[in-house]
């Protein structure tokens, strides 16, 4: 009886080992299972976009039609705004331009010689000229006074009406041009009309105009870049004739850069401009790259039909532009890359 007494007792004791041990087996599952549903939340990825990398791009060519001189950069070079890439043969443009700056300023100088109004000298000359021409009609007078005052004196030879008759012309001659050269010596003393000097301002005016389109035309023969850039492609040569209808260079704009994604009309409610987002690449997978959204369309794409049902409408997509901040140029255009949210922000739309 002892020994079977002792036999039960340790049965039991083994039994409650087992029970304890399988208590604790279930705790720890319980505890296991409850650290995976806390983390899962974190763990789990959020909404996963995928898309292109984009870019704009920039056609570059001369506004004039000349032969190429010089091209200074090539596909692959990088460009700030305002770095000339070529020139265009500008040697005519050049003599056109000293032709119009000498027409300028012989327009400019007559311009200033109507401000200025007559020399002294030139006054001096039109006053002796007045005291020559009066010196010329006294002298006229006095002949014929004195051709009529001998026919008056019956003693004195007699004068015959021809000598008067030309005598008497020739006062009317000496008075007529008495009388020009005083006008002429108050038209100098006025100086020129009012017209004559906007006529010559207008003048120097046009000569002006021509030359500041010549030097445009010349500046436009230099061609430099408007943003800064990376040279895509270079499509002439030196020697080859150039136009406004020839791209030279195609430039790739590497700020903004963008990822091109489309979201289903289901997930559209997930996302929000401005949110945060995460860019990755199959070249760069474990370097993940900053972006925010920065545009989403207000139209969908590939609208099946005007009449849809419920499961239809979860079909259509919405385009959505991720920026990215690329300092060291890992994405390059239409590069494929995936675009995660932080599942936070994919569960409420906010940041």
């Amino acid at each position: 009886m002892l020994r079977l007494a002792r036999a039960g007792r340790y049965t039991m004791k083994k039994r409650i080992v087992v029970v304890l041990l399988a208590g604790a087996a279930v705790a720890a599952l319980a505890c296991a299972f409850a650290w995976y549903l806390s983390h899962r939340a974190v763990e789990e990825p959020g909404l996963v976009l995928y898309g292109n990398v984009d870019l704009r791009q920039v056609s570059l060519a001369f506004n004039g039609s000349e032969r190429i001189v010089r091209l200074t950069v090539r596909e692959g070079d990088r460009v700030v705004a305002g770095q000339v890439l070529g020139e265009l043969d500008s040697q005519t443009l050049r003599l056109q331009v000293e032709q119009a700056r000498a027409q300028l300023l012989a327009r400019q100088q007559a311009l200033l010689r109507l401000k200025n109004g007559a020399r002294p000298e030139e006054v001096a000359q039109g006053r002796a000229n007045l005291r020559a021409a009066r010196a010329e009609a006294d002298n006229a007078e006095q002949q014929l006074r004195r051709l009529k005052g001998a026919n008056a004196d019956s003693k004195a030879y007699a004068v015959s009406a021809q000598d008067v008759a030309s005598a008497d012309t020739a006062l009317r001659v000496a008075r007529a041009r008495l009388e020009n050269v005083g006008k002429a010596l108050e038209l100098t003393l006025a100086g020129p009309r009012r017209e004559e000097i906007g006529e010559a301002r207008a003048q120097a005016d046009v000569a002006g105009a021509q030359l500041a389109l010549l030097q445009h035309q010349l500046e436009l023969s230099i061609l430099k870049s408007p943003v800064d850039a990376v040279v895509r492609s270079r499509l002439l040569e030196p020697g080859d004739m150039a136009s406004p209808q020839k791209p030279v260079f195609a430039l790739a704009i590497t700020d903004p850069k963008w990822v091109r994604v489309y979201v289903r009309e289901a997930d559209l409610g997930r996302i929000a401009a401005g949110m945060a987002a995460r860019v990755a690449s199959d070249s760069h997978p474990g370097e993940a790259i900053p972006g925010r959204v920065g545009y989403i369309s207000s139209v969908a794409e590939f609208t099946p039909k005007t009449v849809q049902t419920e499961e239809i409408r979860t079909s259509l997509v919405y385009e959505a532009r991720i920026l990215v901040d690329d300092p060291h140029d890992h994405l390059r255009l239409g590069m494929p890359a995936t675009v995660r949210f932080a599942v936070a922000a994919a569960g409420n739309g906010k940041p």
